[in-house]
């Protein structure tokens, strides 16, 4: 009898742990759900009264377009981790891109078609398109830029955008529309000029177009209006969270790189730090048979910031290093184009074959034709 009444009282333990259990579990699903009810939120969003993109208004009493405009508002605000980091990257490239559209008389809003684009990232669309401003590679030869295995400049921010405006002022010189200029960016000047042609109407918002060139413009105003007023649509982002502009001198080079990793462990930074700040060189070499001036940028020693004072975009009043002119107190890449002697090199900069040696741990007082040497130039 003692033997089951144990049993027994274990059993009755076993039902109350398991009571206890259960009316927790409930109780916390209660207070979960009775948190959730009452914390979360998700608003709908007021629409602005007036709108316009570079300087041209939107038909904002048309209900279609307040609807499309709702679409991409909503969908930017509530992808809140995408439009965030877009506004952090905005604070280091819009500087850059804003003053090359001022200087080429291009509307300011211009600016938001680079960050709809790519989200100011060098990515590769399915279509080959690439860079911040998504050039194909036929387009962007056509705008002059540079493209090949060793240089790809539609991964230089600044020539890409040079070539975006020249796109811009000829598409606006056959539509006298900068709305329908930004949508052209996306469909063709061809195919906008085409659709409006066929259906008979003068104005982007009246036309009948594939889903994408339809969202584009919405997004690029929903971008807008977002980074115009972030507050009101609930991105609070402290100055020291945005991401800084670099802080960048440039070295001119007109010979062959056989190495760029030797070339940037010449410069004291590393090759990754190398492609970070030049993007557009896309090999670990740079042929340069043609002797094609290219400007490397390098950042400042102890600094990785442009600092408030100076001018995004703007030439800086200090020359850059050129690599066969070198300035005083500087460091310089040879690169040999024929077997040469130690003593040659050594007479061309002005410096002895035994500071050639130590700076490059030589031992042979030869140096074969493609060799990469670090030059230190004193005062």
């Amino acid at each position: 009898m003692k033997k089951y009444s144990v049993y027994i009282i274990i059993f009755l333990c076993l039902v109350v742990i398991w009571q206890f259990f259960m009316f927790n579990t409930i109780t916390s699903r209660e207070k979960h759900r009775s948190e959730f009810l009452e914390h979360y939120r998700v608003y709908s969003l007021e629409l602005p009264d007036h709108l316009t993109f570079a300087g041209e208004n939107v038909p904002l009493e048309s209900e279609d377009v307040r609807e499309r405009l709702d679409r991409e508002l909503l969908v930017n605000v509530y992808w809140q981790s995408n439009t965030l980091l877009n506004i952090k990257r905005a604070s280091r490239w819009f500087p850059v891109i804003e003053a090359i559209l001022k200087k080429n008389g291009i509307p300011d809003d211009f600016k938001y078609v680079a960050m709809v684009e790519s989200g100011f990232q060098n990515v590769t669309s399915p279509s080959g398109a690439q860079g911040f401003w998504q050039f194909l590679e036929e387009t962007g030869k056509k705008y002059g830029l540079e493209i090949n295995e060793y240089v790809d400049e539609r991964y230089h921010v600044v020539k890409a955008t040079e070539a975006a405006c020249a796109y811009f002022k000829e598409a606006y010189g056959y539509f006298n529309n900068w709305t329908l200029t930004a949508a052209s960016y996306n469909m063709g000047i061809g195919g906008i000029v085409n659709q409006l042609n066929k259906q008979k109407t003068a104005s982007f918002y009246d036309l009948y177009l594939n889903i994408e060139t339809s969202r584009y413009i919405f997004r690029i105003l929903a971008a807008k209006l977002i980074f115009e007023n972030p507050e009101d649509y609930g991105f609070y982002v402290l100055k020291s969270h945005l991401y800084k502009p670099y802080n960048t001198y440039q070295v001119i080079i007109d010979s062959p790189l056989t190495s760029l990793v030797d070339f940037a462990l010449s410069q004291g930074i590393t090759y990754r730090t190398l492609k970070l700040l030049n993007p557009w060189l896309r090999s670990t070499e740079l042929p340069n048979k043609n002797k094609k001036v290219y400007y490397i940028d390098l950042p400042e020693k102890n600094s990785t910031v442009i600092e408030e004072e100076d001018k995004v975009g703007e030439p800086k009043k200090e020359e850059p290093v050129r690599i066969y002119e070198p300035k005083p107190d500087s460091i310089v890449y040879f690169t040999a184009e024929r077997n040469m002697k130690l003593k040659e090199i050594a007479v061309l900069y002005h410096v002895s074959e035994a500071q050639l040696k130590e700076w490059n741990s030589l031992k042979s007082s030869k140096v074969k034709k493609g060799s990469c040497l670090r030059i230190i130039i004193r005062k």
